[in-house]
């Protein structure tokens, strides 16, 4: 009886065996330990746009501003103490998760949508809504039409490809209207059609009409229907089975967020590691381990108000500039949806 059961429990205990090395090797091939490489490199690999104001735009001599832009500086900030030490990899938007996916870079901080089927074909994450954008349409001023209902017929510009093209079918579909597509791979060529007449209306995340009104040389020759067609949630991206590396992101963020929240700013910075309040002291690092917790300092959203903002003063800057109403994007205490967890 002995025996028997000892062969059984050995036989089990094999078994068992065999799967803990079998999970081990499983974690180890999809581990990419993404900070120590980041570390080790001393920067952190940013996919960006190759070029949207207000969100990611190098100047003539290679200098990077913008939204996106700046949320990678939050994320070297936190980690090296230095908004400086990231290199900026521009992506076209048909490239940008493959070269996430073979390590090109770190982090897509590019506009990108957040949608189950990225999320599941692709073998990535998108850590949180840094900004709740919706697609609409950009037409003429000539044309005086003042809503999307009107478009029935129209020649309709739109990158090949991306959500933007499933939204633009869905809508024509369920209004019952009619349109042409003239479409590109490559954004620059979209833009390019429509200034060139090859199409009457021009469809993008709102925010980026903003951003492509904003480079016309006649501005006002063009209008922004009211319309908004679909939900475009903008989300930084980055690898499955990299979890550490998605909760800096992550947090990142959410730091950016409760900072306004409390109305800690990079100016009054200094006055905040001195406060007594519990949920600021929890923020700043001055209690708890939250940041060690993340394999960072205790410091780290101290570190990234004080070099890159909260999450209003980054808006501000960049998003603001182009005439966009903040909308959505407010705090939710503000009429926005806007939310971070709490750091406790």
């Amino acid at each position: 009886m002995f025996k028997r059961t000892f062969r059984t429990g050995l036989a089990i205990g094999l078994v068992v065996a065999a799967g803990i090395a079998a999970a081990a090797i499983t974690y180890e091939r999809y581990d990419t330990k993404t900070l120590k490489r980041t570390i080790r490199r001393d920067a952190v690999l940013c996919g960006v746009n190759k070029g949207l104001p207000g969100f990611s735009t190098p100047d003539d001599k290679g200098n990077w501003t913008g939204f996106d832009v700046d949320f990678c500086r939050a994320v070297a900030a936190a980690i090296f103490d230095d908004p400086t030490k990231v290199q900026f990899v521009p992506l076209d938007a048909n490239e940008r998760f493959k070269e996430l996916q073979s390590r090109k870079v770190d982090i897509l901080s590019r506009n990108s949508t957040w949608s189950m089927s990225r999320e599941t074909n692709y073998d990535l994450y998108f850590p949180a809504v840094a900004y709740y954008d919706g697609q609409g349409f950009m037409v003429p001023a000539s044309r005086k039409i003042d809503s999307a209902v009107e478009l029935d017929g129209s020649k309709v510009c739109v990158q090949n490809g991306t959500t933007t093209q499933l939204n633009l079918a869905d809508y024509f579909r369920a209004n019952n209207m009619k349109y042409q597509e003239v479409k590109s791979e490559k954004f620059d060529d979209v833009v390019k059609a429509y200034k060139d007449g090859q199409c009457d209306t021009f469809t993008a995340d709102v925010s980026q009409l903003y951003a492509l009104r904003k480079t016309f040389e006649k501005s006002g020759d063009h209008i922004i229907l009211p319309d908004v067609i679909s939900k475009e949630p903008l989300a930084p991206v980055v690898r499955q089975r990299d979890d550490d590396w998605m909760m800096i992101v992550k947090w990142t963020l959410y730091a950016m967020i409760n900072a306004e929240e409390l109305g800690i700013t990079s100016q009054n910075i200094g006055e905040a590691l001195k406060s007594k309040k519990p949920d600021v002291m929890r923020l700043v690092g001055t209690e708890g381990a939250f940041g060690e917790d993340l394999g960072l300092s205790k410091d780290w959203a101290a570190r990234i108000i004080r070099h890159v903002g909260n999450y209003g003063e980054v808006y501000d800057r960049n998003v603001g500039k182009l005439g966009i109403p903040r909308g959505l994007n407010q705090l939710w205490s503000n009429g926005g949806i806007q939310y971070a967890p709490p750091i406790r």
